[in-house]
């Protein structure tokens, strides 16, 4: 396998302190998306007062690129709906209110290309900080600061100094074949972290045969890699689905979980709920393990840039 065939995956951990009290949602992934939005237009942006659709530069800029689907299509006009190149993974702590002085961190996975890009993710969310986030309190959102920006654990920004580390610490991701001397897997379970949203015939569902389980995760490498990098990888899709269907759950506590996030550009509250929880499956696994590695590390279903679709595997 060359080693330029497989998708650069680039996971960094911000790490920020609030300057003031906070008052902030549960699940934290839609109101980070949607504010850092705002604030990496503001960098990026050269012709304000046009729109994105009627604007010049648009097929070349970063903003337009990650937020407005029309210039997605047109740059990765290989898939009808391609992925967006990034996900950004809320912290995990659920309170909703924090104090100044309080530290937080969320993560950031940057795919392809768009690691080169990381300036500027870096430089926004520097700015989205002096902007504030979450709802108001005395009339103002809260103020955090950026103070350190780390890749693998190894430091890459740092508040004090100002610059980033000139290296590139994201790494290839591979989707490799199975070796025909690995032990074979026969159980395994599934932590979905944070809600899953999956549909299957067209309607979201609440449980997670394996089979549709293995279809979202060959749907998103193929999708990602076809994106960014050097294409889908050569699998036998419809093979791995079949044969997919013989391996049985034998133990599921999924549970459905519903959150509200608030959309300002349809100015409306939605659900996004998905499922959540664990479930072990049994059966012929070897040649399956691979994929499912490899798609722990990108999430799965839709909503993903939210952080949706998070999950963990255990082999047992």
């Amino acid at each position: 396998m060359n080693k330029e065939d497989g998708l650069l995956v680039g996971n960094y951990r911000f790490f920020c302190t609030f300057s003031d009290e906070a008052a902030l949602p549960a699940y934290k992934g839609s109101i980070f998306r949607g504010v850092f939005g705002n604030a990496l237009k503001r960098v990026v942006c050269a012709l304000r007062r046009e729109t994105c659709q009627s604007c010049l530069l648009s097929s070349n800029c970063l903003y337009a690129i990650l937020f407005e689907d029309e210039q997605k299509k047109e740059v990765f006009s290989r898939l009808a709906a391609p992925p967006r190149p990034y996900v950004i993974e809320p912290s995990t702590n659920l309170e909703t209110r924090l104090s100044a002085g309080d530290s937080f961190d969320f993560g950031l996975l940057l795919f392809g290309q768009f690691n080169k890009s990381l300036p500027y993710f870096v430089y926004a969310i520097s700015q989205m900080g002096k902007g504030g986030i979450g709802s108001k309190i005395n009339g103002r959102r809260a103020k955090f600061i950026l103070d350190e920006v780390r890749c693998n654990n190894i430091p890459v920004y740092k508040s004090q100094s100002g610059e980033l580390a000139g290296e590139d610490f994201a790494r290839r991701l591979f989707v490799d074949s199975v070796k025909p001397n690995q032990h074979e897997a026969t159980r395994l379970k599934i932590n979905l972290e944070t809600p899953l949203r999956l549909k299957f015939e067209n309607h979201l569902i609440a449980e997670l045969p394996f089979h549709i389980l293995l279809r979202a995760i060959l749907r998103r490498i193929s999708s990602l890699f076809s994106c960014y990098a050097q294409g889908e990888p050569q699998l036998d899709y419809t093979g791995l689905v079949q044969r997919a269907r013989d391996v049985a759950v034998e133990d599921s506590s999924l549970t459905w979980f519903d959150w509200k996030r608030y959309s300002s550009r349809q100015d409306q509250t939605m659900l996004m709920g998905g499922m959540m929880g664990t479930v072990v499956y049994k059966g012929s696994l070897v040649e399956f393990i691979p994929l499912i590695e490899a798609a722990a590390e990108l999430h799965i279903g839709k909503q993903t840039t939210f952080g949706l679709g998070r999950f963990s595997l255990e082999k047992l």
